[in-house]
């Protein structure tokens, strides 16, 4: 199956889950939250702790995803109502086909936590990344792990739709690598750390962003809950601001580090490993023109006209911004 029809078959599932997305109740006693495993955040010991539910008086069901398409699909069909660090071009991708969901804060900024690994016997690297031309590549389609793929190999010219792309979550990838099966593994977080035990990545994080491949998660609800469920969404997002206030002091670190390395199913050291290459951005932040004050749909938009030239989506939204609601966020502001 092509990257193309693999893809298409994808939003068509969205779409198709879209048409028949469950009326949401208001008045919950209970929700679900779809986060990840292995991707450490401060938000995880305030779950830990039950912070959420003492804020929100409400039972929470924790439910942890492979990807981010998971997670769309999953908010589509009305079993989730909030997801924790979705990544931008899955929202991307299920937006532009339709489906009603929004973000409403910014989880975490990754730049160096979200690569591709060339498998170390190619030998390939920024200089010599041509050679990839034909190669077969692990990708989770429709990911920011994707969208970072398609940018890069458009970077160096190298023409995804002569590759073998195969559809495989960060986990799979990083397996297949390891045995030698694949020439290259696209993903995240624990998966990409045992990815480069197997090979080498083509740009840094910091190479990425001077191209603009910015990599970022954001907090998304389907755009129901979010109308009928304001005052359950602001406080959810407000526990959240307080544990990444309670991370940016390095203080707290010894508390916290433990109950998110427990949550996440990692050991300490690789925990604090990763999150040394994450940044939280503040509320305040959040709110500027540099995040949801305008260049995050800017952002948006360049993945889905990324998309729609790979022929990997049918079509773009004409604007984004209908997709950012900061009612909440402006909540905990207040």
């Amino acid at each position: 199956m092509t990257l193309k029809s693999k893809l298409m078959g994808a939003v068509a599932g969205v779409a198709m889950l879209t048409g028949a997305q469950a009326a949401v109740a208001a008045g919950h006693e209970e929700i679900t939250v779809a986060y990840f495993l292995e991707w450490p955040m401060p938000f995880q010991f305030a779950k830990v702790e039950g912070m959420y539910e003492e804020a929100l008086g409400k039972k929470i069901n924790w439910v942890s995803f492979d990807t981010g398409t998971a997670m769309s699909a999953a908010m589509a069909s009305g079993d989730v109502q909030i997801s924790v660090s979705q990544g931008i071009p899955p929202f991307v991708v299920a937006a532009s086909a339709g489906q009603d969901i929004q973000v409403v804060d910014v989880a975490v900024s990754y730049s160096e936590n979200d690569n591709c690994v060339v498998a170390s016997g190619l030998e390939i690297d920024k200089t010599s990344a041509a050679e990839l031309a034909g190669k077969k590549v692990a990708v989770p389609l429709g990911t920011a792990a994707h969208y970072g793929f398609l940018s890069q190999m458009n970077h160096f010219g190298v023409d995804p739709a002569g590759m073998e792309v195969v559809d495989m979550a960060p986990a799979e990838g990083a397996a297949a690598l390891a045995q030698g099966s694949i020439d290259m593994a696209c993903g995240w977080g624990g998966a990409l750390r045992r990815m480069k035990e197997h090979g080498n990545v083509l740009l840094t994080g910091a190479e990425k962003e001077a191209l603009g491949i910015l990599v970022f998660d954001a907090t998304t609800a389907p755009a129901a809950f979010i109308a009928e469920e304001s005052d359950t969404l602001a406080a959810f997002l407000k526990v959240t601001a307080d544990a990444n206030a309670m991370w940016a002091d390095s203080a707290n670190h010894a508390k916290m580090l433990p109950v998110i390395a427990k949550d996440a199913g990692m050991s300490e050291d690789d925990t604090a490993s990763t999150l040394s290459t994450f940044n939280f951005p503040t509320v305040d932040q959040q709110l500027s023109a540099a995040w949801l004050g305008g260049n995050a749909q800017n952002f948006m938009k360049g993945v889905a006209d990324v998309f729609v030239n790979a022929g990997s989506i049918p079509s773009a939204l004409e604007s984004y911004d209908a997709t950012v609601n900061t009612a909440g966020l402006k909540a905990v502001m207040n």
